[in-house]
């Protein structure tokens, strides 16, 4: 028989309910982590709008304790970028994508390690974060005291992609700041790191939050190769369709599949957020000019809105907030929209940009303004697509 078939419209609303875009799930925060195989977090803000869009009743500060007391971590790991996860997702997750953090490394900076040792390089930050954790400046001026004819950036990135490093509190707290101070995730959180790591519990993980998916857009999410192989080692268990260009897709049995006539709220989405990031073919939520007007030359990744379940435009704060800190809440928000947009879509986006200026101001008296920007056109120049970022 046949692969059934899936349009766009149906994968994107398929998409939404497993991101929990399509009615705000009641679910705690760690649970909520785990369901989203983690969060972005290139920067410490985008962790709490992306909860903020998809949980009922969020509370930033409830986030913020699980990052104080180490249940969730700011860590490396899918596409080689820093993620939020659980404590006990970051030593299921770190074994199985380190060959992305060995692949970028050779490709970042092999031509500067190439004379060295990375193996004596990696054994001695062990022994200077033993001492204590560093910032990554400190971290690589220490290995340039061992290595002085080798660049010390290329030296502190070699640690920080060979060896599981977390980001430590207050960096990413809900109305604090603070810079990338590094240590051993181990250390940090008591868990050692999974000796089998299950690369089949991965790929079905990611079905559960961003399927139906191919082995492309498998791929393209966890940084990973040669996962034809494992989905063929799961096939029998696996529900097959196909897209409307004859892709073969894969699919748990009893995942949500809505309508693909279901209406959609309007939703933000978070810098960086997983959900645009996620699929080789992103045609379930943009057409190719808007996937490439989205991704900057330097590989930033703005805020959007979604309509009808499509990316439709972007937004950010004004003045722009990096981080929620005491005393830094947003005056405005201003969106800046792809497409000419109806009176209806502009006051249901007004109504929900107002509930984000409100969030984002953690009870600062308003006014709450929301604005829009002319259409913008999406440029053909983009950049296609978004390089590895492994810290803020």
């Amino acid at each position: 028989m046949a692969p059934a078939p899936l349009t766009s419209r149906a994968l994107g609303r398929a998409l939404l309910a497993r991101q929990l875009l399509v009615r705000r799930a009641r679910m705690p925060v760690r649970d909520a982590l785990e369901h989203l195989v983690g969060l972005q977090a290139q920067a410490p803000l985008p962790p709490y709008v992306a909860l903020w869009t998809r949980l009922d009743g969020f509370a930033p500060h409830a986030l913020s304790a699980l990052v104080e007391g180490y249940g969730a971590v700011r860590i490396g790991l899918m596409r080689g970028t820093l993620h939020l996860v659980t404590d006990r997702d970051a030593v299921q997750l770190r074994p199985l994508t380190q060959p992305v953090f060995e692949r970028t490394l050779r490709a970042n900076y092999g031509a500067r390690l190439a004379d060295t040792d990375v193996a004596a390089v990696v054994r001695a930050a062990r022994e200077v974060l033993a001492d204590g954790p560093r910032t990554p400046g400190e971290l690589g001026a220490a290995l340039h005291e061992r290595w002085p004819g080798t660049d010390p950036h290329a030296l502190s990135m070699a640690a920080r992609y060979l060896l599981p490093l977390v980001q430590l509190p207050p960096r990413g707290l809900w109305g604090r700041s603070g810079r990338p101070v590094l240590d051993d995730v181990e250390r940090r959180i008591g868990r050692s790191l999974t000796s089998e790591p299950c690369v089949e519990t991965l790929l079905l993980r990611y079905l559960g939050a961003f399927g139906p998916a191919s082995v492309q857009d498998a791929q393209t999410w966890s940084g990973l190769t040669r996962l034809a192989e494992v989905v063929e080692r799961l096939r029998p268990q696996l529900r097959v369709f196909t897209d409307e260009a004859g892709r073969e897709l894969f699919d748990l049995p009893d995942a949500p599949r809505p309508d693909a006539d279901l209406p959609l709220p309007a939703r933000f989405l978070a810098e960086y957020d997983s959900l645009v990031l996620a699929h080789a073919d992103r045609t379930r939520l943009m057409d190719e000019a808007t996937r490439r007007a989205l991704v900057s030359r330097n590989g930033q990744v703005p805020g959007t809105f979604l309509l009808d379940g499509r990316v439709s435009g972007t937004w950010r704060t004004l003045p722009p907030v990096k981080g929620r800190k005491k005393g830094k809440a947003p005056a405005g928000l201003e969106l800046s929209p792809l497409r000419t947009l109806t009176d209806e879509e502009q006051r249901e986006l007004s109504v929900e940009g107002e509930r984000l200026l409100a969030f984002l101001s953690d009870g600062a008296p308003g006014p709450h303004t929301v604005t829009f920007a002319p259409p913008a056109a999406p440029s053909a120049t983009a950049a296609a697509g978004p390089r590895a970022s492994y810290a803020d």
